[in-house]
């Protein structure tokens, strides 16, 4: 079986060497560039502004290559030293030899574990890079609540899911996959309608857009592209972050906008109106749509790669664990999948891209020009102080959004 640990390892650490290419060159375009920026990105910041862009690009890719490389070499550890057979014995000890809530406590302690080593890297992003570049407005206090509230979360959610679909696997037999993919799917647009409702609000207060110039016009643009929302409300995401954005939860009659404070007080009303002209065509598209069959599709694809994993014998043996037992298949194949499905990532962003870029022509067409979200996308670059200087292999390979000068191009060109 060492040619499946060595397979692993070898993806493993291409994964991370490619990484750390894309990080490298990325990092060389952006300062080739931080002198005299290119005429289109010139047009976009002034130079305070831009030379800030540059060093918060910089310095978050430098803390990026230092998390990757401490990450890679944790779950190393972790799936070839021999942790998670030994922390699988210790768990299943504790009940019968086919009890499921043994199974499905070793997986979510594995994961809770496995979250453990990066907790310092995520308080120093908050608390000392995010901070230093004015984007923090979160508390230790709240930070640590929030790292409560999502682990007391993970359990209670993920205890029962976890303990149906191992049910599946011993009630249905060879065909359990199939059926636990549409439990998990059913699931997954149960949420889009209960997240914003039951969860949310546990970590963000929610309050509906007040009466006035920008709700009226707001809703007008709804009615006007035929896309009626059941509400339009507020987040506070000020309390975490300088950071803004917007978006719709739910689906059918349950769907929300929903805005971040950041956004209101950035935004201009006609910005604002262009912003949601840009969301809204994601749906007058099809692209929701679109994104949840093609999850759905990865998902179903995902519990049948689970399902042949678990019934070789190779697969579970090679990692120390003994054959058969399907929750160490779910766990691997969580920990392990990425190695590969990292590869294929550049396929899902051109296609998001291509969303994107159809989403900025109907809002253009919708409020009667490009000029509201043109200036929306500068000052949203403007605030969060995004890279405009990217490298071109690292977008095409990361970005799920073009590049604001190419989305300016493509807005200019067709209008």
């Amino acid at each position: 079986m060492t040619y499946v640990l060595l397979t692993a390892g070898v993806l493993l650490l291409l994964r991370l060497i490619a990484e750390l290419v894309l990080a490298s060159l990325n990092r060389a375009e952006v300062r080739r560039h931080a002198g005299t920026p290119p005429p289109a990105v010139a047009a976009i910041m002034d130079e305070t502004t831009y030379a800030k862009s540059v060093a918060y690009t910089l310095e978050k890719s430098r803390f990026g290559m230092l998390t990757g490389i401490f990450d890679t070499l944790v779950l190393a550890l972790v799936v070839f030293g021999g942790v998670l057979p030994a922390l699988f014995s210790f768990i299943v000890s504790w009940g019968g030899p086919d009890s499921i809530w043994t199974r499905v406590l070793f997986i979510l302690a594995a994961m809770l574990l496995l979250g453990v080593p990066s907790l310092p890297f995520e308080w120093w992003e908050q608390f000392r890079l995010e901070q230093k570049f004015g984007f923090n407005k979160s508390t230790p206090g709240l930070w640590i609540s929030d790292k409560i509230k999502g682990a007391l979360l993970a359990i209670a959610i993920g205890f029962p899911l976890l303990w149906v679909l191992l049910w599946l696997v011993q009630w249905t037999g060879a065909t359990w996959w199939i059926w636990a993919f549409g439990v998990m799917f059913g699931f997954q647009l149960l949420m889009m309608i209960l997240y914003p409702k039951l969860i949310l609000p546990l970590f963000n207060k929610l309050t509906p857009l007040p009466e006035g110039d920008l709700r009226a016009r707001l809703l007008a643009l709804g009615e006007r592209t035929g896309f009626k929302a059941s509400t339009i409300e507020v987040i506070d995401g000020s309390k975490r972050s300088g950071h803004s954005n917007a978006y719709f939860t739910g689906f059918g009659r349950f769907r929300r906008i929903v805005l971040f404070d950041t956004l209101i007080a950035q935004l201009t009303p006609e910005e604002l109106e262009a912003v949601l002209a840009h969301e809204i065509g994601h749906y007058r598209r099809g692209h929701i749509p679109k994104m949840i069959a093609l999850s759905a599709a990865m998902m179903l694809g995902g519990f049948a790669v689970i399902a042949w994993l678990a019934r070789s014998l190779w697969f579970n043996t090679a990692f120390g664990f003994p054959p058969g037992e399907i929750a160490p298949s779910f766990l691997l194949f969580g920990l392990l999948s990425g190695i590969v499905t990292f590869w294929f990532a550049p396929l899902g962003n051109l296609m998001s891209r291509k969303f994107e870029y159809e989403a900025d022509a109907f809002a253009r067409d919708a409020i009667g020009g490009p000029a509201a979200m043109i200036g929306a996308l500068r000052k949203l670059a403007q605030k969060n102080l995004s890279n405009l200087t990217p490298h071109r292999w690292f977008s095409g390979f990361y970005y799920s959004h073009p590049t604001l000068v190419e989305r300016e191009a493509a807005l200019v060109k067709a209008g």
